[in-house]
């Protein structure tokens, strides 16, 4: 079977994460402006393989001051790594999940992850393009990529939590 690529349709998708604040309540983010692409030799998405970059500094988190922080050298120094990305393989699990099995990249830090993939269907639109859609999630330590910065508040407790969970809402369209 031929190699068919997918692109991902950036206005019906999403990039998200959600870190805890004071280890009281969530603080969500997003990445307004990402890419990427799924290869596949079978109907399925079977071992079809993922590229994904987001840029850095499009991040919000609704609140400017803490997106400039997240962007700066505490975090992702986004000056020196302007992008983060995602290399890796789908893996069928059952019927509608996958695995994404592969190497997250963020300010230069490469490591393994595993990611749970929910996938949504396929349905071609109005306008004859053939679509797919994923939901994706998982939770990487922020520490682990080089994000360290860390406070603690006048009580004890710490600012931001070492686990961030990932969500992302993927539609891609047949090329």
């Amino acid at each position: 079977m031929a190699t068919t690529t997918w692109v991902i349709d950036p206005t019906h998708s999403e990039v998200q994460f959600k870190v805890k604040h004071l280890v009281i309540s969530t603080v969500t983010g997003s990445f307004k402006s990402f890419e990427g692409s799924v290869k596949t030799e079978t109907e399925d998405f079977d071992g079809a393989t993922v590229q994904f970059s987001a840029d850095v500094t499009s991040i919000d988190t609704n609140q400017a001051q803490r997106d400039e922080h997240l962007k700066s050298g505490d975090f992702f120094d986004a000056a020196k790594h302007p992008k983060l990305t995602i290399k890796g393989t789908l893996v069928k699990k059952g019927d509608e999940s996958y695995t994404l099995q592969g190497d997250l990249t963020v300010k230069d830090v490469t490591k393994a992850i595993e990611f749970a993939v929910e996938y949504g269907g396929n349905m071609t639109d109005f306008y004859g393009n053939n679509k797919s859609g994923f939901e994706i999630t998982g939770k990487i330590n922020r520490k682990e990529f080089g994000l360290e910065w860390s406070a603690v508040t006048e009580a004890g407790g710490v600012v931001v939590g070492d686990d961030v969970k990932l969500i992302a809402n993927i539609q891609v369209v047949k090329q």
